[in-house]
């Protein structure tokens, strides 16, 4: 019998496709992260949704501090996944999160016997690596893959160095041309 997998969107919310912190990188994953999504739950597998979550005394956090930029405030329609990603998450665990990485991720995945993780969305050089090092500890003998071709960056040199550094960590990544 195949082992469950599990995928994990990352961050895919308004503010980060085309709000406050949006790029066009973003905008151009939606069809490739909406596919992913189908093929997953066609397959009976499940599917995860992260939400970067603030609240109005962000920039009074240390993240705030050194990202001043006002994103992802609870209650806001930048808070909110984006176009038909918000669509198909709808029945689907979602957890937000106060910070790049995610404890109650890593707490979700303990423990099951997933055969698989994988992970995609925004922004890859901050939270989907950071997820990517959550899952991998929260799960250490399962594989971990991270596809390119669905999480994007606002700075390509980054993201490129981001996709290295998850390799010599034991993440798969596919999706790179």
């Amino acid at each position: 019998m195949t082992k469950k997998k599990l995928l994990i969107v990352v961050d895919y919310q308004n503010d980060f496709v085309d709000g406050s912190l949006g790029f066009e990188a973003a905008k151009d994953i939606e069809s490739a992260i909406c596919d992913k999504i189908e093929e997953y739950v066609n397959g009976g597998h499940d599917v995860v949704f992260t939400l970067d979550t603030h609240s109005q005394k962000y920039l009074l956090t240390d993240e705030g501090r050194n990202l001043p930029v006002k994103h992802c405030i609870k209650g806001t329609a930048g808070h909110k996944l984006y176009g038909k990603v918000a669509t198909l998450a709808r029945d689907k665990v979602q957890i937000e999160k106060p910070t790049f990485a995610s404890l109650e991720l890593a707490k979700y995945i303990e423990g099951k016997d997933y055969g698989e993780i994988e992970l995609c969305g925004v922004v890859t050089n901050i939270c989907v690596i950071s997820n990517a090092v959550m899952a991998k500890a929260a799960a250490p003998d399962c594989k971990i893959t991270v596809d390119a071709a669905c999480c994007a960056s606002n700075d390509s040199e980054i993201e490129e160095k981001s996709y290295e550094i998850m390799k010599n960590l034991h993440v798969t990544v596919i999706g790179r041309d």
